[in-house]
């Protein structure tokens, strides 16, 4: 079971108003529903103020039921104000009633909910995309020593670190767009799948040096699937991989029996039958090969590979997942 409470604030007190936040709360609950392919994912709760006041006590409230019970997964996300407080050292997500010194939910209150659900919630993460969020990955005091306070389980990615300012454009916040594009698809490995790990590498890749920094920490043993969409690879080719390459080391030998679309070398090849079977397995190649999992040996391009009667072999990804497919992982 996998539960999702999915926030989004727009409607704060003039001149504070803000214009992306209720956007980005509707698309990312829109996606988390399902995968790739229409089957279900998350069960999502969604609180947005074009729809009610989201006020500390409804926040709260909703945080607490968050992480009560058992689940597999368990996924908050904020869009909206933060606040951090330097004269109390906390971090906020700022309410509609939220003004000083009550300016919301507390961060080191949602910290301490999210490491007390482990393990009743094997996996716990925190999306935040308001200013000074990065406050949730910085908390000291809270753990052992008051060294370890992201607990067992827990994943936290924010906007930016605690000094740092959540930027909005085009009606979005800028964090939240490229998390969007990513769980569409853009931050996906090979199989399909899309991991806080991976959106973090999305993010940090998409944003400048010179812009909001994001903030990434976690204490996981495996990673989670947020969400699946359609492979790069056919898994069933990927499974194919130990019979194409007993070893991963194994130059796959290619003909012009492989290729059908022979072009200028069509008159020179026309004493060489197509072989069907060869097609297809032709086809498994350069499918792999054009995401990196394959590149043929001594010509630029698998085409020349199969009319001059070259080869391919493995890459390192490669080489992983022929590993997962010979280990029945896939």
């Amino acid at each position: 079971m996998k539960r999702a409470l999915v926030v989004g604030i727009d409607e704060y007190p003039s001149p504070n108003g803000l214009n992306g936040c209720v956007n980005d709360a509707n698309k990312l609950a829109s996606l988390l529903e399902s995968n790739g392919d229409g089957s279900p994912n998350f069960d999502v709760r969604k609180i947005v103020s074009s729809e009610v006041d989201v006020t500390a006590r409804c926040l709260s409230d909703a945080v607490a039921n968050l992480f009560s019970g058992e689940a597999e997964t368990a996924l908050l996300y904020f869009a909206g104000h933060g606040f951090l407080n330097e004269t109390t050292n906390n971090g906020y997500l700022v309410t509609q009633d939220g003004q000083n010194p009550n300016w919301g939910v507390s961060l080191v209150d949602i910290l301490q909910q999210a490491n007390k659900a482990h393990p009743k919630i094997k996996s716990s993460v925190i999306l935040l995309d308001s200013c000074q969020s990065g406050f949730v990955g910085e908390i000291t005091g809270l753990g052992q020593n008051g060294i370890d306070v992201i607990g067992n389980g827990l994943t936290i990615l924010t906007a930016c670190h605690k000094d740092g300012v959540a930027a909005e454009v085009g009606g979005y916040g800028k964090f939240t767009d490229i998390i969007l594009d990513g769980l569409g698809g853009a931050a996906s490995d090979v199989i399909g799948r899309i991991t806080p790990a991976s959106l973090y590498a999305h993010v940090d890749q998409t944003l400048g040096a010179w812009e909001q920094r994001p903030i990434y920490k976690a204490n996981v043993q495996t990673f989670i699937t947020l969400r699946s969409v359609e492979p790069r690879v056919s898994k069933t080719v990927l499974r194919r991989l130990p019979v194409y390459f007993p070893c991963p080391e194994h130059v796959f030998k290619l003909d012009p029996s492989y290729e059908p679309d022979r072009g200028e070398d069509t008159v020179r090849l026309k004493s060489v039958a197509v072989d069907d079977t060869h097609v297809l397995a032709y086809r498994d190649l350069q499918q792999c090969n054009r995401h990196g999992l394959v590149v043929p040996t001594g010509h630029e391009h698998m085409w020349h590979a199969a009319v001059f009667s070259g080869g391919c072999r493995l890459t390192p990804q490669g080489v992983h997942f022929r590993r997962l497919a010979e280990n029945k992982k896939i």
